[in-house]
C-alpha cells in the first residue's frame, strides 16, 4: 500500500526543502553568469596591449587609406596593438622623429634613413617593410619652360619645402647628372606654395614626389600632362627605394611580436585597398572631412600603380627588397654626399618581421 506524504513549509523537513531549493537555484544562477562572462567579457577578445605612435609621411591623403583601413576593420586590435596616427611633414622629416624616441614607427624615406645611419649608426632605426619601391622623385617645370635636361636648371630658381625627399636628394642627382650644383638657387616655401609659385613663375621648378605635385595641380585646376614637365631621377641611373615602414631599435628589441603584428595588420589593410580603393579612401575622409574624395581615390590608384609597382614585387612581393639594389642605392648616396660610413643593407633593412610571400601582393591592380 502506498503513502503519499505532504510536508507543509513550517515543518522541519519542509523548511530544508525550501532551503535546498533556493541554494540550487542560486548555484544554477551563478553558473549561467560565469558563463555569460565567458562569452562577452573583453578578456576573451585580442585587448590592445601595445601602444604605437606612428607618424605618416604627409598630411591625410588618398595613399594612406591604406593605413587607416587597417585600423577600421580591427587588424591592429587583433594583434594586440593600440596603434595611432599623426600627420607628417615630409618623408625625410619622418626619420628622426623615429630616433629620437618621439615616434614608434614612420611611413618616411629610406634614404633619409642610409643618410642618418651614415652618420649615427647606433641611433638610426631599422626599416621592415617596403612599399613606395619605384622611384618618385622629379624635378617640375611649367611645359613652357626653357629647362629640358638637368644642365638647364644651372642659374635657374628651385623651390621646395624644406624636408622634401627629392630636395634633400638633389646633391646626389648632381652628381650623377654632371651638373653644377652649387649654380642652382633655391627657395623654401609651405608645401602648399609650391604649386602656385612654380605657374606664376616666382620660382623655375620645383622638387617634389611625381604624384603630390601631379594632385596638387589638379587640385588648382591645373592640367598636369599639358601644362608640366618631370625631370625623373630615375631617367638618370637614380634607381632609388623610397617610402617604407621604419621602426625603432627600442621597438624592435622590447616588443618584437609588435613590429610583426603590425605588419601583418598593415598587409591586410593594403590587400583590402586593392579590392576596395573607395572603402580606403572613405577611411581617410573619416578623419579628414574636406578631402576630396574622387581626387584621393584617383590618387591612391595612381601611387598603388606607379611608386608601390616596380616589377620586382612580381618575385619577391610588395614589402621585400632586393638586396643589390638597396646596395647600389646605398653606394650612390654615400659618394654624393660625402657621407663617413657606408652601411650594409642588412643595417637599413630587417626583412625578418614580414608577413609570408603568400600574404603580401604580387600585383598592386
Amino acid at each position: 500500500m502506498s503513502r503519499d506524504y505532504a510536508f507543509s513549509a513550517a515543518s522541519p523537513v519542509g523548511r530544508a526543502i525550501q532551503r535546498r531549493s533556493r541554494m540550487l537555484a542560486v548555484l544554477t544562477a551563478g553558473i549561467a553568469s560565469c558563463a555569460l562572462a565567458l562569452i562577452v567579457s573583453p578578456t576573451s577578445r585580442a585587448e590592445p596591449q601595445t601602444k604605437i605612435r606612428m607618424v605618416l609621411n604627409w598630411k591625410y591623403e588618398g595613399p594612406q587609406g591604406m593605413f587607416f583601413l587597417a585600423a577600421d576593420r580591427g587588424y591592429f586590435g587583433a594583434a594586440g596593438l593600440d596603434v595611432s596616427f599623426d600627420q607628417g611633414n615630409g618623408s625625410g622629416a619622418a626619420v628622426p622623429l623615429v630616433a629620437n624616441g618621439s615616434y614608434d614607427i614612420a611611413f618616411g624615406d629610406i634614404n633619409a634613413l642610409v643618410t642618418l645611419a651614415a652618420k649615427k649608426p647606433d641611433e638610426a632605426p631599422v626599416a621592415v617593410a617596403m612599399l613606395y619601391n619605384e622611384p618618385p622623385f622629379v624635378i617640375v617645370v611649367k611645359a613652357d619652360s626653357p629647362v629640358h635636361a638637368p644642365k638647364d636648371l644651372e642659374g635657374k630658381t628651385i623651390g621646395a619645402p624644406a624636408n622634401d625627399g627629392a630636395l634633400k636628394l638633389f646633391p646626389a642627382f648632381c652628381k650623377i647628372a654632371q651638373m653644377d650644383c652649387p649654380a642652382v638657387k633655391f627657395s623654401n616655401m609651405q608645401p602648399n606654395l609650391r604649386e602656385p609659385m612654380l605657374m606664376q613663375g616666382q620660382i623655375d621648378g620645383a622638387f617634389g614626389y611625381i604624384n603630390t605635385i601631379r594632385f596638387a595641380a589638379k587640385n588648382m585646376g591645373i592640367d598636369p600632362d599639358t601644362r608640366l614637365r618631370f625631370i625623373r631621377y630615375s631617367d638618370y641611373g637614380m634607381n632609388l627605394y623610397s617610402n617604407c615602414i621604419i621602426v625603432s631599435r627600442k621597438l624592435i628589441k622590447e616588443h618584437p611580436e609588435a613590429v610583426r603584428g603590425f605588419l601583418t595588420a598593415l598587409f591586410k589593410g593594403i590587400n583590402d585597398s586593392i579590392r576596395d580603393p573607395d572603402a580606403a579612401v572613405q577611411a581617410v575622409a573619416k578623419r579628414e572631412p574636406l578631402i576630396k574624395v574622387p581626387l584621393e581615390k584617383e590618387k591612391l590608384l595612381a601611387t598603388m600603380g606607379r611608386e608601390m609597382s616596380d616589377p620586382e614585387i612580381g618575385s619577391i612581393g610588395l614589402g621585400a627588397v632586393d638586396t643589390k639594389r638597396l646596395e647600389k642605392a646605398i653606394g650612390i648616396l654615400v659618394d654624393a654626399e660625402q657621407l663617413p660610413f657606408t652601411p650594409k643593407a642588412g643595417q637599413i633593412f630587417d626583412a625578418s618581421f614580414l608577413p609570408p610571400l603568400a600574404d603580401r601582393p604580387k600585383s598592386m591592380r
